[in-house]
């Protein structure tokens, strides 16, 4: 069912790219020049043509981008992004035993060990 709906979807994003390139410019272009389609149709039963069948085929884009988002996410349980999975390794037992639940804990226990302080020159001692 999904698969048919995203070819559904893909059908509706060409035809909606499609009718977009056919709507005559209203403005100038860079140098280019304002062409469109001579003969079709003409004035403004083209440009309500148009603009209906942009109207449409966005609602149509918009609903099945909304079904197949819907249809991506309903089969899977609810998660939080800042828990941590549940093969995570626990903390060390040097600190204080508690295990590490967050992304912070864990980016903690990857960090490597702060370098102790150098020891202090000692005096220089006269002969």
């Amino acid at each position: 069912m999904q698969q048919v709906l995203i070819v559904i979807h893909l059908i509706i994003v060409l035809a909606l790219v499609g009718v977009v390139l056919l709507q005559r410019s209203e403005g100038g272009g860079l140098g280019m020049g304002g062409g469109g389609v001579s003969g079709f149709m003409t004035g403004r039963s083209q440009a309500n043509a148009l603009t209906r069948a942009t109207a449409i085929l966005a609602a149509m884009f918009f609903t099945t981008s909304l079904v197949l988002a819907v249809m991506a996410t309903s089969g899977r349980a609810p998660s939080a992004i800042f828990n941590a999975p549940a093969s995570a390794p626990s903390a060390p037992a040097g600190q204080g035993g508690q295990q590490g639940g967050g992304v912070l804990d864990q980016l903690r226990q990857l960090q490597p060990p702060a370098p102790s302080a150098p020891a202090a020159p000692e005096a220089p001692t006269s002969r």
